[in-house]
């Protein structure tokens, strides 16, 4: 979802953006109307997530799937060596991403429990000479998150925070790179941002192309091309937003409450299982199922009747999967508590 007032102001401003005459869809990326947009675009992101000034804000394309291979290309170095962890199917894919260009090794993996679980890792699991170690902050088909930081001490921590940016604060200074598609919380598909630490620019291999450099993309102002234009408007409209309803302390406060309506509920009863072990529990993505496949189905389908769309879970994992991501209303959480006692009810 979207906040409403963000597709009313973009809808009142589609034909005619700030009487300029022209649709953000429509102007030149190198007219000084769209200049402004993407600066305060960027400007609003640093204020919102308290970027500090040693870093890089980048707009990027092609999703974070694209940025699995733009991180070992940049990061990797002299030795080629990288680490991951494994906590779902997108670190999953960044890893086997990275193998075509380093030594890349698995350091933890929660597959043995089919990612239930967020693997917790001591600094002496990290090889030494490592150039890098990669996560994936919160696991959207799985619906875990991490509750800890991993201490890589020296060696630069690479985050995947496409699902889980903006939603609480995050302490910028302990990653070395943060990367994340926009459209969960930030804006529609089109976009993805890159935070990354001044001195980790400028080391990409020699066959790295131009569109995945970060040294290129850091001194062309994120415009060596067209950038996506109507994305990077769309992400500044919901950083005003954010700003305007409290900032990231007070969306964390609204999504704590949203995910405690839907896990007391589905602690309370027993003819819905929520498989995440509770202390990795994602507040953005709450998977559960009947235990029938049948029922699973059944689910989905009936939810629409009540206005409730997009509940079927990811075809790797079945069952249901809630995504509350900010701009899900209160209202809408206990509409699915609402469905969800329903239809329990009905086929107990």
């Amino acid at each position: 979802m979207l906040p409403l007032p963000v597709l009313e102001r973009a809808a009142s401003e589609m034909t005619d953006y700030n009487g300029s005459g022209q649709s953000v869809t429509e102007m030149s990326h190198r007219s000084p109307v769209y200049d402004k947009i993407i600066k305060d675009a960027e400007a609003s992101l640093r204020r919102v997530m308290k970027i500090p000034d040693n870093y890089r804000v980048l707009f990027m394309q092609g999703g974070a799937s694209l940025q699995f291979a733009a991180v070992p290309l940049n990061l990797l170095g002299a030795n080629k060596k990288a680490d991951y962890i494994i906590s779902g199917q997108f670190s999953n894919k960044a890893y086997k991403e990275a193998k075509k260009y380093a030594d890349a090794a698995v350091v933890a993996s929660s597959e043995n429990e089919n990612f239930t679980y967020v693997p917790k890792i001591e600094r002496g699991d990290i090889r030494e000479d490592t150039s890098y170690l990669h996560i994936c902050y919160n696991n959207t088909i799985y619906g875990t998150r991490y509750n800890y930081i991993p201490d890589t001490g020296d060696i630069p921590l690479v985050a995947d925070m496409s699902s889980y940016i903006l939603s609480e604060p995050a302490d910028v200074s302990k990653f070395g790179v943060i990367y994340a598609g926009a459209q969960k919380n930030m804006a529609p598909a089109g976009v993805t941002v890159v935070i990354i630490r001044d001195d980790l620019i400028g080391h990409e291999a020699p066959t790295t192309p131009s569109m995945l450099s970060y040294k290129l993309m850091a001194e062309n102002g994120s415009m060596y091309n067209t950038p996506p234009c109507y994305s990077i408007y769309m992400l500044g409209l919901v950083l005003e937003w954010v700003e305007e309803t409290g900032g990231l302390d007070a969306m964390k406060e609204r999504n704590e409450r949203k995910a405690a309506l839907l896990y007391d509920y589905l602690d309370s009863q027993d003819f819905y299982k929520a498989p995440v072990k509770k202390e990795f529990r994602s507040m953005m993505n709450v998977t559960f199922v009947t235990g029938s496949k049948e029922l699973d189905a059944k689910f989905a389908k009936e939810a629409e009747g009540w206005d409730l769309y997009n509940l079927k879970g990811h075809r790797s994992v079945g069952g249901m999967r809630a995504s509350i991501y900010n701009a899900m209303p209160e209202a809408g959480v206990e509409r699915l508590v609402e469905f969800m006692k329903h239809f329990a009810s009905e086929n107990s």
